[in-house]
């Protein structure tokens, strides 16, 4: 029995060695949500042309309490944003 046959013996149908990028079919760094299946370092090269859009959030206001002083949601930090003002 040679090394190629022991080696490739295994049917790959499910798991990490069954997916690979569709770009470049790299098997590390795999996005597959959304059904993507693009490796991380294409899907930076092709996220325009996809139609991803990098979402920044505006600064805090002064004195807009940070997550982690009181509240654990963001609906609830703007009730105590309201209370304040």
């Amino acid at each position: 029995m040679s090394h190629e046959s022991v080696w490739n013996s295994r049917p790959r149908t499910y798991g990490k060695g069954a997916r690979a990028c569709r770009v470049c079919t790299h098997k590390a760094g795999l996005i597959r949500k959304y059904g993507l299946n693009i490796c991380r370092q294409c899907f930076r090269e092709k996220a325009a042309d996809i139609g991803f859009v990098k979402v920044q959030l505006p600064p805090r206001p002064q004195g807009f309490p940070a997550l982690t002083d009181c509240c654990s949601t963001v609906r609830e930090r703007c009730l105590v944003w309201e209370k304040k003002n």
